[in-house]
C-alpha cells in the first residue's frame, strides 16, 4: 500500500462524511470497511444499460459495504450485511489481477460497483493493471455521494461515470439513506465528472468508450423528488445521458416505510417519462415496469443475477408522444 494510500486512510476522507477514522489500524468507518479491500463478488454483468453490458457482458467488481443507509438497498446484503456474506479480501495488487482476468474473459469494461470508500485503493490497483496490459474502459459505478476532491485525484484514470442521482429533498436523504447533505454533495458531483469525461461517447458497435451516464431510480410515492433530480440534469446539460430506473421493488428495511412498501406502478413511471420529455432530455433510457424482479441480485449465489442475459434497456434517441 503506498504513500498516498496510507495518508488517506490513516485519517480517512474517502467520501463526504469524512470519518477520519484511521482504517489502517483496522478501525473501519461508517462504510464498515478497514483498509483491506473487501470484494462480494467479480464477474461478467449483463444487467447494465446497453453500452455498458454490450454483448459481452460488464466486468463487474462490488465492494462491500457502502457511505450510505438506504432502507430500500437491492444489494443490502453486501452493503449493509456483508459479514453474513463472507468477502474475499484482496491487497491491491490482487486487484488488479482480478481486472486483468476479466478483460481476458471478454468484457468490454471494468466496472467497480460501489467504490467510493475504495476509491484510493481502486486508483491504485488501475495503474498496476494499466502496466500489466489493462486497455478496456474503467467504469466508477457509485451512489453518486462522493468525495469531488477525491473524484479529482481520478482524473485519466476513469473512462466512464455511472453515477446515481437519488435526492434533491434533504428531509429525503436523511430519512431513507441516513445522509444530511446529499442533495448539496450531488450538484459538484455530476459537474465534476462531465468535466473529466464529456457526455457520453460509443463505439461503432454501440459500446461507450467514455462518458458520463446518469442513473435515476423513481421511487414510489415520490415523484416530486423526481422532478427536482430530472431538472438539476437538464440544467447542467441537455445533452446529458440518463437512465431512468423503473426496478424499485421494496427491499430490506422498506416494509417500514408504508409509501416504499410497493412497487412503482406504470401511472408513476409514465408521469416521469413525461417530464423527461418536457424537459428535452433526449439521451435517455427507459425501462419496461415488467423488468422490476428481473434485477433483484441474491448475493448468496455463485452468479447473484438471475441469468446472464437481462431483460433489455430501451434507449430513446429521441422521444416521441
Amino acid at each position: 500500500m503506498n504513500g498516498v494510500i496510507t495518508e488517506k486512510l490513516k485519517n480517512c476522507e474517502c467520501c463526504p462524511r469524512k470519518c477520519g477514522t484511521n482504517r489502517l489500524e483496522g478501525r473501519p468507518g461508517f462504510c464498515q470497511i478497514p483498509a483491506d479491500i473487501f470484494v462480494s463478488h467479480i464477474g461478467l454483468h449483463f444487467g447494465e444499460e446497453p453500452p455498458i453490458s454490450g454483448t459481452s457482458g460488464s466486468g463487474t467488481i462490488f465492494f462491500a459495504g457502502c457511505n450510505l443507509r438506504c432502507v430500500f438497498c437491492q444489494n443490502y446484503q453486501i452493503s449493509q450485511e456483508f459479514k453474513n456474506h463472507h468477502p474475499r479480501v484482496l491487497s491491491v495488487p490482487e486487484l488488479a489481477i482480478e481486472m486483468l482476468h476479466l478483460q481476458e474473459r471478454g468484457a468490454h469494461n471494468i466496472n467497480f460497483v460501489s467504490p467510493s470508500h475504495m476509491i484510493f485503493q481502486m486508483a491504485d490497483a488501475i495503474q498496476i493493471a494499466k502496466t500489466k496490459g489493462l486497455s478496456i474502459p474503467i467504469v466508477y459505478n457509485s451512489n453518486g455521494y462522493d468525495s469531488v476532491d477525491a473524484l479529482r485525484q481520478l482524473s485519466g484514470l476513469v473512462d466512464i461515470y455511472l453515477p446515481d442521482i437519488k435526492y434533491l429533498d434533504k428531509e429525503l436523504g436523511k430519512k431513507l439513506s441516513g445522509v444530511n447533505n446529499y442533495q448539496e454533495i450531488i450538484p459538484s458531483v455530476l459537474q465534476e465528472m462531465l468535466e473529466q469525461v464529456g457526455h457520453l461517447k460509443m463505439d461503432d458497435d454501440g459500446i461507450a468508450v467514455k462518458g458520463l451516464l446518469v442513473r435515476h431510480l423513481v421511487l414510489p410515492s415520490h415523484l416530486d423528488n423526481s422532478k427536482k433530480c430530472l431538472r438539476l440534469l437538464a440544467n447542467l446539460s441537455p445533452d446529458i445521458f440518463v437512465s431512468i430506473m423503473s426496478q424499485y421493488s421494496p427491499q430490506y428495511k422498506a416494509c417500514f416505510y408504508p409509501e416504499l412498501n410497493r412497487k412503482l406502478t406504470q401511472a408513476e413511471y409514465d408521469e416521469i417519462i413525461d417530464y423527461v420529455l418536457q424537459l428535452g432530455l433526449e439521451n435517455a433510457f427507459i425501462q419496461e415496469l415488467e423488468s422490476q424482479e428481473h434485477y433483484l441480485p441474491d448475493f448468496t449465489r455463485e452468479n447473484p443475477f438471475h441469468s446472464d442475459s437481462a431483460i433489455p434497456t430501451r434507449q430513446e434517441e429521441t422521444f416521441e408522444e
